[in-house]
């Protein structure tokens, strides 16, 4: 990881706090934004959005999914957080917290029902995490999200009798997921085919890779542009919804701590299992809010908070995962700390 990716959470905070400035100093910049648009959907949010998920996409590798069979218990304890646990939590508190807030409490259920495909590997090379099994497991989510997201927020926000367009959800799922992971496979196929995969693997990905965070901060300084003086007139409605979405964390990252230790986990794969389970694929969480409610609501800056608060929680998580290592917190079968940990 560079230094400029061990740092993104400053990143994240000061293009959010970018956003808000141009938007009280540059009088017109938000209307202008807000111009570029093709049937209700921004122009430079629609970019920006794509150029942080096709990179994800470009991680999906069918050929992995074989290797289920060998060690498949992380796989299946992930899978059971992110599609089980993380989303009944994120709904459950949402409605606690945040009743009569609609638009927040559909924020908190697009990011508790979506799992990661894209940062974790970040946060799981950083950690020394098991990286076969993250490839596994985010190849897997690039696969289930297609299926699953759709219909889990439904069911989710139908349990409220909260009234979504569940044909634009479907639509912003297509849009947002499925074109680019066709892309994804599409140019991965031949780039390896043209290039080699040394070339995609050690040149293509980095490259775009640096792309997808600069999309992302530049997505934070357009919508908080865009959106500064809703969040200014109420910013009450941010610290709200950052109630919920920062007790869920806690929950969720601590059952997953507990759930690696009971099912007898080593570290590598402990690790990997919490932060895949614990983390939110907020790209398409805030595509679908903008698409849904529209560049200006609080859906879209309540997914974006998912997003503020995940980036340090995620950090964080790492520097937690090896000190609960050197304790000996998943020194199961008497394997010993990575000297990475270690160290």
């Amino acid at each position: 990881m560079s230094r400029f990716e061990k740092y993104l959470a400053l990143w994240v905070a000061l293009c959010m706090a970018a956003g808000v400035v141009l938007s009280q100093t540059v009088p017109g910049l938000g209307a202008a934004i807000d111009s570029w648009q093709i049937r209700g959907i921004s122009i430079p949010i629609a970019i920006c959005l794509f150029l942080m998920m096709y990179p994800a996409m470009l991680n999906l590798q069918l050929a992995e999914l074989r290797k289920l069979r060998a060690n498949p218990k992380p796989i299946i304890l992930t899978l059971f957080s992110n599609w089980v646990f993380a989303p009944l939590v994120a709904a459950g508190l949402a409605y606690l917290f945040l009743r009569g807030h609609d638009e927040l409490i559909v924020a908190v259920i697009l990011l508790g029902s979506s799992p990661c495909t894209a940062m974790v590997l970040v946060w799981g090379k950083l950690a020394d995490g098991n990286q076969e099994q993250n490839v596994v497991n985010t190849s897997l989510n690039t696969i289930t999200i297609m299926v699953l997201y759709v219909p889990l927020v439904s069911l989710l926000t139908g349990i409220q009798n909260i009234p979504i367009d569940r044909v634009l959800l479907a639509v912003s799922a297509f849009v947002f997921i499925g074109v680019p992971l066709v892309l994804g496979i599409v140019s991965r196929r031949l780039l390896v085919r043209v290039k080699g995969k040394h070339w995609f693997d050690n040149t293509y990905r980095p490259i775009v890779g640096k792309i997808a965070i600069g999309a992302l901060l530049m997505t934070l300084i357009v919508l908080f542009s865009l959106n500064g003086q809703v969040l200014i007139d109420h910013f009450d409605q941010l610290l709200l919804v950052s109630v919920p979405l920062l007790l869920g964390f806690v929950i969720v990252v601590g059952f997953n701590i507990l759930m690696t230790r009971a099912f007898g986990l080593q570290y590598r794969e402990a690790i990997t299992t919490v932060i895949i389970g614990s983390s939110s694929h907020f790209e398409i969480a805030i595509a679908t809010a903008i698409a849904m409610y529209g560049v200006g609501s609080f859906a879209a800056l309540g997914t974006t908070m998912g997003l503020f608060w995940e980036v340090p929680i995620m950090l964080s998580l790492v520097y937690l995962g090896k000190a609960l290592a050197r304790r000996g917190f998943w020194r199961a079968r008497g394997v010993g700390v990575p000297r990475e940990v270690a160290g």
